[in-house]
C-alpha cells in the first residue's frame, strides 16, 4: 500500500521500550509543571507579604498590591492556585487568596482571584497582575492604597479618606460594641472591622452588586450567619456617600445597628425572618436613645395616621434594597416596633431568648411559631393583634 510500510516486530518492542522512558523521565505534563511553579511563585509573594518585604515581593512581579496593602495588619496571607492555562511565555492562573485580619478574624476570610503572568529570558514566571475572579468581590486594597485607624475595640480600612475620618469611624465603632453587648449578653467577639471605600461605586465593588442597589443605604454587614466561632469576622461595610448625610444620632444608630448583625451572627439562621433580624439590630441601635417611635419610624407613622396599618408582619421580599424605598422603609420600622413591643411587654431579656430560640430552630417553617408559643407565651396570630394595637397607641 503506498505510502505505508510495515514495521517489524523488534521495532514495536523497542519503541513501547522508547515511549515508556519518555514517560518515566520526562516528569508531569507541561501545564503541571507551569502550575507547580506558579504555585511556588505565590508562595514567595505571600511570605514577602507576611515579612513586609517590598524587595522581595518585587522581585516576583507587580508590586503594587504591596504597596496599596503594606498597611493592613495581617497575621496570615496566602494562595491555592486552582488552575493555570498557558500559552508561550505567558500564563492565566486562578488562585483562591486567603487571609487573616490580626486581632479579628479566627478564620481566613478566601476570595478568588485571578493573576496575570509572563515568563522572562530566565525562564521565571512572575506575576503582571492579580484583581478579583470575575464572579467575586473586590477587596479594599484593589480600590486604592489602605489606610487604618485602630480603636480600643475596632479596626477601620479605608481608601481615599482622611486619617481623622477613619478616625472618627473608629470612635463611633467603639462606642457601638459595648452598646450591643449590654443590649445582647451572650458570648461574641466584641471587636469589629469596618471598611470604609470612596464612594458608593466602592462599596459596590466590595459586595460585587450593582450600585443602584445600595443607594441610599448606609452600611451592611458581611459574613456566613448560623456559622461556629471558627467563621472569619464580619466587615461593616460602609456607603460613604450615604453615610455623609446623617447627623452623629443617626450615624451611632447605623454602626450600633450594623455591630448587632456582628455580634447576633451565629445565633441568626435561615430561620430567622428579615423583621427579626433587622428589626432586633434596630431595636438595639434606638435603645439608648430619646427618638420618639414616630420620629423614628416616620413612613410607618405616616401610613398608620393616613389608616393604612399593616395586617401583617413582613416579609423578606419587603427588605429588598432594589425595590420601593418607602416600602423598605416600612419593612425596617415594622421589625422595629415588633422587637420594641417585645421588649416592653414581655422585657428585654425574653426579646433576646426568642431571638436565639427562632434562630435554633433549624428551618423557617415554624420557627416563630414555636417561639412565640415556648418564650412568650403567645401565638402569631395574638401577637400581631396586639402589634397592630401597639402601632395605633405609638403612631396614630
Amino acid at each position: 500500500m503506498a505510502g505505508r510500510r510495515r514495521v517489524s516486530g523488534a521495532s514495536v518492542v523497542a519503541l513501547c521500550l522508547l515511549l515508556v522512558a519518555l514517560v518515566a523521565c520526562g516528569g508531569p505534563p507541561v501545564a503541571d509543571s507551569a502550575r507547580a511553579e506558579v504555585q511556588s511563585l505565590l508562595d514567595r509573594r505571600a511570605r514577602a507579604v507576611l515579612d513586609r518585604d517590598p524587595v522581595a515581593y518585587a522581585r516576583t512581579g507587580d508590586r503594587t498590591g504591596y504597596d496599596r496593602l503594606s498597611a493592613v495588619p495581617l497575621a496570615d496571607w496566602s494562595y491555592r492556585v486552582t488552575a493555570v492555562r498557558r500559552s508561550g511565555d505567558t500564563a492565566t492562573a486562578q488562585a483562591d487568596l486567603s487571609y487573616r485580619v490580626r486581632g479579628h478574624d479566627r478564620a481566613p476570610v478566601t476570595t478568588a482571584r485571578t493573576l496575570r503572568l509572563s515568563r522572562g529570558a530566565d525562564d521565571r514566571w512572575s506575576v503582571d497582575s492579580d484583581r478579583p475572579a470575575r464572579k467575586a468581590g473586590q477587596q479594599l486594597w484593589d480600590q486604592g492604597t489602605v489606610r487604618v485607624a485602630r480603636g480600643e475595640r475596632s479596626l477601620v480600612l479605608g481608601v481615599g479618606r482622611p486619617a481623622d475620618q477613619l478616625r472618627g469611624y473608629a470612635e463611633l465603632a467603639d462606642r457601638a460594641v459595648p452598646a450591643v453587648s449590654d443590649a445582647w449578653q451572650r458570648p461574641w467577639p466584641r471587636r469589629v472591622v469596618v471598611l470604609v471605600p470612596d464612594s458608593l461605586q466602592g462599596m459596590a465593588g466590595l459586595l460585587n452588586s450593582p450600585a443602584s442597589s445600595y443607594r441610599g443605604i448606609a452600611a451592611v454587614t458581611t459574613g456566613e450567619t448560623g456559622t461556629g466561632r471558627r467563621a472569619p469576622a464580619d466587615r461593616i461595610i460602609v456607603n460613604p456617600d450615604a453615610f455623609g448625610l446623617l447627623g452623629d444620632s443617626g450615624r451611632r444608630v447605623v454602626l450600633t445597628h450594623e455591630t448587632t448583625h456582628v455580634a447576633t451572627r451565629t445565633h441568626t439562621t435561615a430561620a430567622t425572618p428579615l423583621w427579626l433580624s433587622e428589626g432586633f439590630a434596630d431595636w438595639v441601635g434606638y435603645r439608648s436613645g430619646a427618638r420618639a417611635p414616630a420620629e423614628a419610624a416616620p413612613e410607618l407613622a405616616y401610613a398608620v395616621g393616613r389608616g393604612d396599618l399593616p395586617t401583617a408582619l413582613p416579609d423578606d421580599e419587603d427588605f429588598g434594597f432594589s425595590g420601593d424605598a418607602d416600602r423598605l422603609a416600612r419593612a425596617y420600622e415594622s421589625g422595629w416596633l415588633a422587637c420594641r413591643l417585645i421588649a416592653d411587654r414581655w422585657g428585654e431579656d425574653r426579646l433576646g431568648e426568642f431571638y436565639r430560640a427562632v434562630g435554633a430552630h433549624g428551618q423557617r417553617e415554624g420557627a416563630v411559631d414555636s417561639a412565640m408559643k415556648t418564650v412568650l407565651g403567645t401565638t402569631r396570630e395574638a401577637f400581631t393583634a396586639q402589634w397592630r394595637d401597639y402601632l395605633r397607641s405609638e403612631l396614630g
